[in-house]
């Protein structure tokens, strides 16, 4: 078997067998497959596509390149979550004590942010002492005794993708939906859990603009998660609007608890709430409709909250902070970004909000940059609110004084204000499951 026959086989537009698959990801993971000739397989794929099965047996293929965690010792079916990134989404750090309060079990493995979208391990070491690199004995028994546990990916999950995301970033095979399924997917079968949730972003924050790419690329990820035998749910979820108000690692902590305690952006609690309940439904808590009750009801009893309290204790982290937020970094710095005239914000793009998040020092441009856990921003005002001139509808936190004007001016460019209110948007799309696409 030759990688130049396949090349050749693919730019046809034929499909790969199983082994030809087998052949190509172990062959280029071994290094016995050059760059160049896996660079050209992926823009073979780019411009010609994968059918089902293609992309179902190269993910399994990618999965299995490292280690494949076995989560079996922890008791009950255990449930993963995976946003595809976006600006202000902490839905983790409130759904996932959520679905443990109420039985649920997740044993989660999160990443860091690059370029405008966060990371959920970011947001967790803003709390102080926070470890996010827990031996895997010691990951397991913190699920096993309170339900939940958020660390960092291990180095050797899906190494497979790691060397070929490298070569799509730079030869301009980024957006494929077969390489972004697999590549999203290979991470989740890897992590061992039974049962997937996708939140699957959609407009100008996310990477997938419109809502049919979004249900395209959501439904390819629900096929391969069932074809690998893990019940496998998505939901389409807006990313044209930041979701909540604060943007930046310490604000998105302390918005987060803010929504555990039955408190913080309704947005933002209503996401986190939707997407708790399908964890909940997935791991069989009832109906969508028993599993929302139980979601409500962890928050209104204070169970969701202290569930992440404990979680954060035994993890070494110093769990004060989620009570008195003046614990945590405070930034130096901070200026108003004022509306430039009166009228009604009918757009946001949310993308250019978080690149204005990564110049106050929030996110990285490069996987190695450092984090400032204070800086970010706090929106004041959002999509369909009514502004005066003059009137702040942002707020600016940074460590860097000499970032504060390009950063303004960033935002501002962000921002549309219109004369008339626009339409409302709604904040969940579509629901993907293995039956059919329910379009709401």
């Amino acid at each position: 078997m030759r990688m130049y026959d396949l090349i050749t086989k693919k730019k046809h537009g034929e499909a790969l067998t199983d082994a030809e698959l087998a052949f190509m990801i172990n062959g280029f993971v071994a290094g016995e497959i050059p760059d160049y000739q896996m660079s050209a397989m992926l823009m073979a794929i780019w411009i010609r596509g994968m059918d089902e099965h293609e992309i179902a047996e190269l993910t399994k293929v990618m999965a299995a390149s490292g280690d494949m965690i076995d989560l079996s010792p922890i008791p009950g079916k255990k449930v993963d979550k995976h946003s595809t990134g976006g600006v202000g989404d902490k839905t983790t750090l409130i759904c996932a004590p959520i679905v443990a309060a109420c039985g649920g079990k997740v044993a989660k493995m999160s990443g860091r942010g690059l370029g405008h979208t966060g990371g959920t391990i970011d947001k967790l070491e803003a709390i102080p002492g926070y470890n996010t690199t827990l031996s895997r004995e010691k990951f397991m028994e913190i699920v096993k005794t309170l339900g939940v546990s958020v660390i960092g990916q291990s180095g050797n999950l899906a190494p497979a993708d790691k060397k070929i995301y490298a070569l799509r970033d730079v030869t301009a095979t980024v957006d494929s939906i077969p390489l972004i399924a697999s590549s999203i997917m290979s991470k989740k079968l890897a992590a061992g859990s039974d049962c997937i949730l996708l939140d699957v972003k959609t407009g100008s924050g996310a990477f997938m603009k419109t809502i049919e790419d979004s249900i395209h690329l959501a439904k390819t990820m629900v096929s391969i998660g069932e074809a690998a035998g893990r019940r496998t749910v998505a939901l389409i979820t807006d990313m044209d609007v930041p979701l909540g108000q604060g943007i930046g690692n310490s604000l998105e902590v302390i918005e987060s608890m803010e929504v555990l305690k039955g408190r913080g952006p309704k947005d933002l609690r209503e996401v986190s709430l939707q997407l708790a309940s399908n964890m909940l439904y997935l791991v069989g808590k009832g109906s969508p409709e028993e599993c929302r009750a139980l979601a409500e009801k962890a928050i209104a009893d204070g169970s969701a909250f202290h569930t992440f309290e404990k979680m954060v204790t035994a993890q070494g982290g110093d769990a004060s902070v989620l009570s008195d937020y003046s614990k945590f970094p405070q930034a130096p710095y901070k200026k108003d970004v004022v509306a430039e005239r009166s009228g009604y914000i009918t757009h946001m793009d949310a993308e250019a909000i978080g690149e204005t998040s990564v110049i106050l020092g929030a996110g990285r441009e490069t996987k190695d940059a450092p984090i400032d856990f204070s800086a970010g921003l706090h929106l004041l005002k959002k999509y369909g609110d009514k502004v005066e001139k003059g009137e702040p509808i942002a707020t600016l936190f940074t460590s860097k004084e000499d970032k504060l004007r390009e950063s303004a001016k960033n935002y501002e460019a962000a921002i549309t204000i219109g004369e008339s209110a626009p339409a409302a948007r709604p904040l969940v799309f579509a629901r993907v499951e293995k039956t059919g696409v329910e379009r709401y």
